[in-house]
């Protein structure tokens, strides 16, 4: 049957629109696809194609004030592999094994890097030696899914030198994943761990970058350059300290490996912390990348001596007769005594009080003194009558107001309070109101340095910038350089401040307990301190030799706190004092003297 032309024609102009529908309609798909959504899809077709691989980012420096290197980057390699799933990560580690053993700890690191952030690629030898990466170069063909590349690995040529106030770092943890999740960590990237490179994170820690490899659809490596250009990695700021990486050095080679203590060197007019150790200590370059086990072990089962106990800032210590100071400015501050101020027995070698005889630490006594002569001899029955002058109504709140109780704010993670016997303490101890009878002995143990008193290194060195300047002291003390307020802790006229400093002068003049700390041509102000430890060896108590002094006595450019647990009589903390002052200021000792207190 044959169509009317008109139908024909009405159905040849259906047709055409029908089919121009069509063809709009994809041309409308394709101006989508290839004009509107052109990024989108470019990015997935890379998506498909490309993995994105981390470039860890160098972290700041850290130098000493002279701009000497504390902490550096050193070339290391990581091998990481990229992942479709947890049983293809296994399966490859089961075959590396028999190129580089894997121990069972590594292998559930990885794993549990892979499940900790699946879109990156995962480490397997975070810090891989050049053996290790020479052997997978030689094997490259079987495992094509590895990627080997240079990373920053962190480096302390000063080692256990540095080890006190450094710290270290290390892959960051899921807990810390967790705390940080806003601050743009992912899983194994490093993070410092205490010390400077806990504290100053943020300034040290710089910015990732990424690099991209090609891959085909079993993610084989297929080509590592030029598949897309990279994300340069931008290092962190460097971080300039206080520290004199001298002295630092000088400090640690006193005390070796023999002695067991702390010792702090600062500028009392500043708060600057010029060097800070603690013996023994930790070396923090094994501690990068993972610390041996072996090696923790040690630190850790070391009961005596007690490596992983910062004795600088962790470590508390009854002060002895270094807190006299404390008990001069708080019987002066309360006008119980003058410096000239004779108290009314004389020192014969013993007091009594209560219903017990107190010793002094000179069985021979001291004879009648003014306060001035008690700091030099470190007569303890002129301080025992000095504190029952004070009277425990005075002395708790006392303590409070000089800082005893109160951390020293050093920008180091983890520092210690100090333990004072404040009245809060007093009462749970005692009983409320139980402390304050006349008859318990508290003042006289608290006036020497004993008693409800446990100092840090540290809290000490802070106080005794106060005796070296005018009597403030700074707010917190410093490592890194940055500016603090001074706050006023010793409430005297200047001239008694000048008299304090002239008498503790004469502790290491010739009759005084430090005279053998002498120095040529500086004067040492300072006050030795044989604090009771509880321990007993043979019967005989194993006293802790403390020092803490400053010089010049008059322009005090140094304040040093030694301690050395059972180091015995304070003048052997006081040698050692003597000798960082010494080689601070540039002076040569003087060795000749008596011991005591």
């Amino acid at each position: 049957m044959s169509l009317h032309p008109n139908e024909i024609v009405r159905r040849g102009r259906a047709a055409t629109i029908i089919v121009s529908g069509v063809i709009g309609i994809l041309l409308s798909a394709f101006f989508r696809t290839q004009i509107l959504h052109h990024d989108q899809w470019v990015l997935q077709s890379e998506d498909n194609r490309l993995r994105q691989v981390p470039i860890p980012a160098p972290r700041g420096l850290i130098l000493d004030k002279n701009g000497l290197v504390i902490a550096e980057n050193a070339v290391s390699y990581t091998v990481s592999m990229l992942v479709k799933n947890e049983a293809d990560l296994r399966q490859t580690m089961a075959r590396l094994n028999d190129l580089i053993p894997m121990s069972k700890k590594s292998v559930d690191e990885a794993v549990k890097r892979y499940k900790r952030d699946t879109a990156r690629p995962t480490a397997l030898f975070p810090d891989a030696s050049f053996d290790q990466v020479a052997v997978l170069e030689e094997h490259r063909l079987d495992f094509p899914s590895l990627v080997v590349q240079t990373a920053p690995r962190r480096l302390y040529p000063d080692g256990r030198a540095v080890g006190a106030f450094v710290g270290y770092t290390s892959e960051v943890s899921e807990s810390q994943l967790a705390t940080l999740a806003d601050s743009g960590y992912r899983g194994g990237q490093q993070i410092g761990n205490t010390g400077l490179e806990q504290e100053y994170e943020s300034f040290l820690r710089g910015r990732e970058g990424s690099r991209f490899v090609e891959v085909d659809a079993m993610n084989r490596v297929m080509r590592e350059e030029g598949a897309r250009a990279d994300l340069r990695a931008v290092k962190g700021t460097d971080l300039k300290t206080n520290i004199d990486l001298d002295l630092q050095r000088f400090i640690y080679n006193l005390f070796g490996d023999s002695l067991i203590g702390g010792a702090v060197a600062l500028d009392p007019k500043t708060g600057a912390i010029l060097a800070i150790h603690s013996a023994p200590g930790i070396d923090p370059n094994r501690f990068i990348g993972g610390v041996p086990r072996s090696y923790y072990d040690s630190l850790n089962t070391d009961l005596k001596r007690r490596p992983l106990v910062n004795k600088a800032l962790q470590g508390f210590y009854p002060p002895g007769s270094t807190f006299k100071l404390a008990t001069a400015v708080l019987g002066l501050e309360s006008g119980v005594i003058t410096m000239k101020d004779h108290m009314p027995s004389p020192c014969t070698g013993s007091f009594f009080f209560g219903n017990r005889v107190w010793h002094c630490w000179a069985p021979a006594g001291h004879g009648s003194l003014d306060l001035a002569g008690a700091i030099k001899h470190s007569c303890d029955v002129y301080f025992y009558q000095l504190g029952i002058k004070l009277t425990m109504a005075r002395f708790p709140a006392g303590g409070v107001s000089l800082g005893f109780s109160q951390r020293t704010g050093i920008d180091l993670p983890s520092e210690k309070r100090p333990q004072w016997a404040d009245p809060k303490y007093l009462d749970e101890k005692y009983g409320k109101g139980k402390w304050t009878s006349a008859g318990s002995g508290q003042a006289l143990n608290l006036a020497i340095g004993q008693g409800d008193n446990a100092q840090t290194v540290l809290s000490m060195a802070r106080f005794y910038a106060a005796l070296a300047t005018d009597g403030t002291e700074p707010e917190s003390l410093r490592v890194a350089q940055a500016s603090t307020r001074r706050v006023k802790v010793i409430d005297l006229p200047q001239d008694v401040i000048a008299q304090l400093r002239d008498a503790m002068a004469t502790v290491t003049e010739a009759g005084g307990t430090a005279a053998s700390a002498a120095l040529q041509g500086v004067s040492i102000a300072g006050k030795t301190g044989t604090a009771q430890s509880g321990t007993l060896v043979g019967g005989v108590e194993q006293n802790h030799a403390w020092f803490a002094g400053f010089a010049p006595a008059a322009d005090a450019k140094i304040v040093v706190v030694v301690m050395i647990e059972f180091g015995g009589h304070g003048t052997r903390a006081a040698r050692i004092a003597s000798a960082i002052i010494g080689h601070y200021l540039h002076a040569k000792p003087l060795w000749a003297g008596e011991e005591g207190g």
